[in-house]
C-alpha cells in the first residue's frame, strides 16, 4: 500500500476518497446497532452524512468524461444522492421496511461496488493498494 499516491492526489480525490472509506466503516457498523436505537440514528446521520460528501465530493473529480467533464459515475452520484434523501423521508414517514431496503442497497451497490471499481488499473485506488 502506498498512501504516498493519496497525498499529491487532488484535494477532491483526498476527500472523495476519506469520506467513501468513512461511510464503509461506519455503514458496516451501523449493521451491528439495534434498529431504531439512539446509537443507530447518530450512525446513521454520519453515514448520511459522508455518502452527501462521497456522492458531491464526486462533482470535483473529472475522469474520462462524456458529456462536459462528466462521466457516467456522475449519474450514480445523482442518483445516490437522491436516494438518500429519498431513504431519509421514509424513515421520517414511518415507512422504514423501504429505509431499510434503501440503505442496504446503496451500501452494497453504490458504496461497495462502486468502490471495487475504483481497484481497477489506472485509477488512484489501484495505485495506493496495488502500486
Amino acid at each position: 500500500m502506498n498512501l504516498d499516491i493519496l497525498f499529491v492526489a487532488p484535494l477532491s480525490v483526498q476527500i472523495h476518497t476519506i469520506a467513501a472509506f468513512g461511510a464503509i466503516f461506519l455503514g458496516a457498523a451501523q449493521f451491528t446497532t439495534v434498529r431504531g436505537s439512539g446509537l443507530h440514528r447518530v450512525l446513521g446521520y454520519g453515514w448520511v452524512s459522508l455518502m452527501l460528501v462521497t456522492t458531491l465530493s464526486s462533482f470535483l473529480i473529472s475522469v474520462n468524461p462524456i458529456i462536459g467533464r462528466f462521466s457516467w459515475i456522475h449519474g450514480l452520484s445523482v442518483f445516490t444522492t437522491v436516494m438518500v434523501i429519498v431513504a431519509i423521508v421514509m424513515a421520517r414517514r414511518g415507512r422504514i421496511e423501504a429505509h431499510r431496503a434503501i440503505m442496504i442497497n446503496l451500501f452494497l451497490f453504490a458504496l461497495l461496488l462502486t468502490g471495487a471499481f475504483t481497484l481497477l488499473p489506472g485509477r488512484v485506488m489501484h495505485a495506493v493498494f496495488f502500486g
